[in-house]
């Protein structure tokens, strides 16, 4: 079975998920502010379990997965994001390339942890045989779509997701 492997940068400290997350993640999933650009709705303990399920099993199924960002000083939970293969009934549909997302919690916005974090994120996928990623973001989320360019990532089309405007981007691994 694979775990995700633990990467350092800087600031952070990247792992995968552990059942003591859970409150943490039910606090990040629940906050109006974190949820805005993600769905519009907040998630129940439950929803938020499932989660945590979710991406403890897509590193033992698929080989990537989620990780939690940590504070490398204090260990404090600052959020989380990876690579996730979401089956999303989309047009166009994402099919099997693996999907990025992120979500930080209300004071780790604004600080370049996102950025950081998913630039290890990144360096560890263009070392695996994923020649392909993609992102969905709604279009009023501009700090997202920033992040998403400065990464490499390119707006490819715009659709709906349960009901919401989102625009699709997707980027390649560098050569």
């Amino acid at each position: 079975m694979q775990h995700a492997p633990v990467l350092e940068t800087d600031r952070l400290i990247l792992q995968g998920h552990q059942l003591s997350d859970l409150d943490a993640m039910v606090a990040l999933w629940t906050d109006p502010n974190v949820v805005r650009f993600i769905g519009g709705r907040p998630s129940s303990r439950e929803e938020t379990w499932a989660r945590l399920l979710r991406y403890a099993g897509s590193w033992s199924l698929l080989g990537f997965g989620f990780w939690t960002f940590r504070d490398r000083a204090t260990g404090a939970y600052l959020g989380e994001g990876g690579l996730l293969q979401g089956q999303r009934a989309l047009d166009p549909d994402f099919g099997a390339t693996p999907e990025v997302g992120w979500a930080l919690t209300p004071g780790a916005q604004g600080k370049g942890i996102a950025g950081e974090a998913l630039g290890a994120i990144l360096g560890w996928a263009d070392a695996q045989p994923m020649a392909k990623m993609v992102c969905m973001i709604e279009p009023d989320n501009a700090p997202s779509i920033r992040l998403a360019n400065r990464l490499g990532f390119e707006e490819y089309a715009q659709t709906t997701y349960h009901g919401a405007r989102a625009n699709l981007y997707a980027r390649s691994r560098p050569a």
